[in-house]
């Protein structure tokens, strides 16, 4: 009778297969003598051993296999194509190489956690093959799945290059890639491919740049863009063309610039893309600005606003007549911040009307209308139809002259509830803003609830931040001379789990100028913003700037994205 052989111990397979040695191992088993803990643990602290070799050792002592160098360059691109990025990254694994074994494909898949059997079951019907599991270290996954899948992209590109050689065909007269033949499909896979990838990495732009000698793809994510890939410019008029087809545009009209709306679906839901075109010296320049339509609105304590002003804010939403403003630059998240406070105002006894542009966030039993400038669906004229209407709440997606304000205001004037948004730096320059426009200041006085003012912030990366202390001139700008007893502040590092940014999301950062008696009188006196903004901060209103500074105290972000995001309003 056979007997079976007991497994080696973890320290025996250190000492055989790792630089660790012997007195090493007997310190690190004298501390877990004493204090318990685990052995690996115990050796990493100590510096005694690196976490490849510790991870290595485990896969032996549990029968495993570990590929220590995934050669990322040996892998094909084409494993990757059916599984998104953002699934790779987050779960930590990637597709090295497919066999075949008694008329049988089998994928085999690096994965950094052995033991979690859904990663194996979701790439078996992502892909429709067996799955193997090999181990593989985070770090060696992560830097694989970045070169493999920005091989994979440019590998779509190196097929269109194939397909449309300048000797071919002219690339600078206008393509119809609807009448394209089987040979012209990388074009279509490519387009297809960028605006997959957008999505799975929730961009909110995509730009299209041409420059001499090639060109450059661009994402915008949480506020900040990066370059996803450089080619050489000879496919860029097809790539441009397929782009305008799908948006509806004039191919042929390369000379001035143009709008237009894709609408796609992915993985289930409505996206609807803004499209721009505009003529540059070296070809057009596209940018495509990413919707998804099936998005629901956060609440706004999760987007980021404080309980105070959460409360705040719902006593305001909830009057029976006047005009709220949410105010900030473009893409500072006005439009999501109102979509959530319509969320809550809805329910079957309020008619709720709104006019956007575009319709960002599709609600249940809110009639929602899109303006459309190139039939006469202006804002104005849709908000006249509205009083006819009979509605309790009107929200307008932007007040941009004159007419639109003064429907606006007289709308709250006449018993209905007005929120709209207003391009300005903080809460106090709005009243100032409408005076501008030709708004009389009794009647912005008259109507005026409040007005929010909001930046978007990148939250800092909570898997690689770094604690550090400030200096004294980050202390200075921040209105401090020494840090607060027990703050912790973080910095931004860069991991592969956020693409090396240091930065993964974003929140709020506001402030709210409630109107009062005192601030209207000065409203209606006409005074300058600074001396509003000055009452209004006696009368306890948080700044932008003190927001974000509770931010960075909660360790939500950075003092150096602080500083980013509010340098205009401080100087």
């Amino acid at each position: 009778m056979r007997t079976r052989k007991p497994p080696e111990r973890l320290g025996e397979i250190l000492l055989k297969h790792t630089s660790l040695k012997q007195e090493q191992l007997d310190i690190a088993l004298e501390e877990q003598r004493q204090n318990g803990g685990l052995l690996g643990e115990i050796l990493l602290k100590n510096n005694f051993i690196l976490p490849h070799e510790i991870m290595k050792s485990l896969c032996i002592q549990l029968g495993l296999q570990f590929v220590e160098d995934l050669k990322p360059n040996d892998i094909d691109a084409n494993l990757v194509s059916n599984l998104p990025i953002n699934y790779a990254k987050t779960k930590e694994v990637i597709p090295i190489f497919k066999t075949e074994e008694n008329g049988m494909e089998i994928i085999t898949i690096a994965v950094s956690d052995p033991f979690n059997p859904t990663i194996a079951e979701d790439i078996q019907a992502l892909t429709g093959y067996r799955v193997r599991s090999v181990v593989s270290t985070p770090m060696r996954i992560q830097d694989a799945i970045n070169r493999v899948y920005e091989r994979s992209t440019a590998k779509i590109v190196g097929d269109i290059e194939g397909d449309f050689a300048e000797e071919d065909y002219d690339l600078e007269g206008p393509i119809d890639i609807l009448e394209a033949t089987e040979d012209d499909a990388p074009v279509i896979k490519f387009v297809n491919s960028l605006l997959f990838r957008a999505v799975k990495e929730k961009a909110s732009d995509i730009h299209i740049e041409p420059f001499e000698k090639e060109f450059v793809v661009r994402f915008r994510i949480d506020g900040v863009l990066y370059d996803i890939i450089r080619q050489p410019r000879r496919a860029h008029a097809a790539i441009s063309s397929r782009i305008k087809v799908m948006g509806q545009l004039d191919i042929a009209e390369k000379r001035l610039p143009q709008d237009g709306r894709i609408k796609i679906k992915l993985a289930g839901k409505d996206v609807d893309i803004r499209l721009s075109t505009v003529p540059t010296t070296h070809g057009e320049r596209v940018v495509m600005r990413i919707l998804e339509q099936s998005g629901t609105p956060l609440e706004l304590n999760v987007l980021g606003f404080s309980p105070r002003s959460v409360d705040a804010i719902d006593k305001l939403i909830f009057k029976k007549y006047g005009i709220i403003l949410v105010t900030g630059p473009t893409g500072s998240g006005k439009s999501t911040t109102l979509s959530s406070c319509l969320v809550k105002l809805n329910s079957p006894e309020r008619n709720i009307m709104t006019v956007e542009d575009p319709v960002e966030y599709q609600i249940q039993g809110i009639n929602q209308v899109q303006m459309n400038a190139k039939i006469g669906l202006t804002f104005p004229i849709a908000l006249r139809s509205f009083l006819r209407q009979n509605p309790d709440v009107i929200m307008v997606g932007e007040i941009r002259d004159r007419e639109t304000a003064e429907i606006a205001i007289n709308a709250s004037l006449t018993g209905h509830l007005v929120l709209s948004t207003l391009h300005t730096n903080d809460a106090p320059s709005a009243t100032t803003r409408l005076v501008d426009m030709g708004v009389e200041p009794f009647l912005i006085a008259s109507s005026l609830l409040g007005v929010i003012a909001q930046r978007l912030i990148r939250r800092v990366c909570t898997k690689c931040r770094e604690v550090y202390t400030p200096s004294e001139f980050q202390l200075n700008e921040m209105g401090m001379k020494a840090p607060p007893v027990g703050a912790v502040f973080y910095r931004a590092k860069g991991c592969p789990s956020c693409s090396n940014s240091g930065y993964s999301g974003r929140t709020v950062i506001h402030e709210l100028l409630l109107i009062d008696d005192h601030i209207k009188t000065l409203i209606v006196k006409n005074v300058d913003a600074g001396m509003i903004k000055k009452a209004a901060i006696e009368r306890g209103m948080i700044t932008l700037r003190e927001d974000g500074i509770a931010k960075v105290l909660q360790g939500l972000t950075t003092i150096d994205e602080l500083f980013r995001a509010t340098h205009a309003e401080e100087g």
